[in-house]
């Protein structure tokens, strides 16, 4: 594995390129107009074509009715889109991405998937003269709607070469970490610490509260200290205040720790905190939060000590 490359955008000039994007959810949506706004022409496609148009109308770009018509002439192809199933859909066949793409085009995929089909679409994409990176990010919504993901890249250095300083429209940070599948296990990684980090955080927050301590102080001293951490600073005082009606959806969550503990198995690596955490996730979910913020954990501790 060669040394990771990182790319500030920053540090990087970009030319007007053709661009498609494929799937505009929370993510996808504001991604694609930060490409747009820096000058690339953007073609989009949503398996809802009405996101599509409110899309184009908004931004100035182009919809397509089918993924390998939005990919048409395209230099650079991005996806973002729910799982791997989604991912091969928008990909494959004969209305397909690959059907579409001219010769020597990078597929850039930021769906938060399994470094299986990482693999096996890196493959399929050398096959017919094309490049695939998989490249899924780290910032949530806000990082999506401000420019400021942290992108995490799997493939052929050139291919990654190719595309970094595009992909700065809404990366602060885009780093190569390895070959096809490497960015797929760095966000594992990413949500492994986070699954942990969260759940920390929601017991340490019931504990204070529970003991009567003025929490919103208590997380204002140990933040400048060895506790600190982006959860604390985004979420401590929501967590505080109950509040978990926005941000990145626990029903995602499972779905990014489902892949998290399946690679764990085929690799024969433990997860001791990761699988249990899964489980609460299950537990807030049974509790009507599958579309709250992963915060929520700290709900169900607050609703097994009855002070919900």
């Amino acid at each position: 594995m060669t040394s990771p490359t990182t790319q500030s955008p920053a540090a990087s000039t970009t030319t007007s390129l053709r661009v498609a994007f494929l799937g505009l959810g929370v993510m996808g949506y504001p991604m694609a107009g930060h490409l747009q706004r820096a000058g690339h022409s953007v073609t989009v496609y949503n398996r809802t074509a009405a996101k599509a148009q409110q899309w184009a109308k908004e931004y100035g770009g182009n919809a397509a009715a089918t993924p390998a018509e939005a990919v048409r002439d395209a230099d650079i192809v991005a996806a973002c889109v729910g799982n791997d199933d989604d991912l091969r859909n928008v990909v494959l066949g004969e209305h397909g991405a690959f059907a579409g793409m001219k010769a020597d085009a990078v597929f850039v995929d930021h769906t938060t998937a399994s470094a299986d089909v990482a693999r096996e679409l890196y493959a399929v994409a050398r096959e017919k003269g094309l490049h695939f990176v998989d490249a899924p990010v780290s910032g949530g919504e806000a990082g999506a709607k401000n420019g400021v993901l942290t992108i995490m890249c799997g493939g052929d250095a050139p291919a990654f070469d190719r595309v970094s300083a595009t992909l700065g429209a809404y990366g602060r940070a885009v780093t190569r970490i390895g070959e096809a599948g490497a960015g797929q296990l760095a966000k594992m990684v990413n949500q492994i610490c986070i699954a942990g980090l969260v759940q920390g955080l929601s017991e340490a927050i019931n504990f204070g509260q529970r003991a009567g301590l003025d929490m919103p102080l208590v997380l204002d001293v140990i933040n400048k200290g060895a506790a600190a951490s982006w959860q604390m600073d985004n979420r401590g005082q929501t967590m505080i205040d109950g509040k978990f009606d926005y941000g990145f959806a626990v029903d995602w969550m499972r779905k990014d720790l489902g892949l998290c503990l399946a690679e764990a198995q085929r690799n024969g690596v433990s997860l001791p905190v990761t699988a249990l955490v899964d489980q609460f996730y299950g537990d807030v979910q049974a509790l009507g939060g599958s579309r709250w913020d992963t915060s929520s954990l700290i709900h169900r501790l607050r609703v097994l000590s009855g002070k919900a």
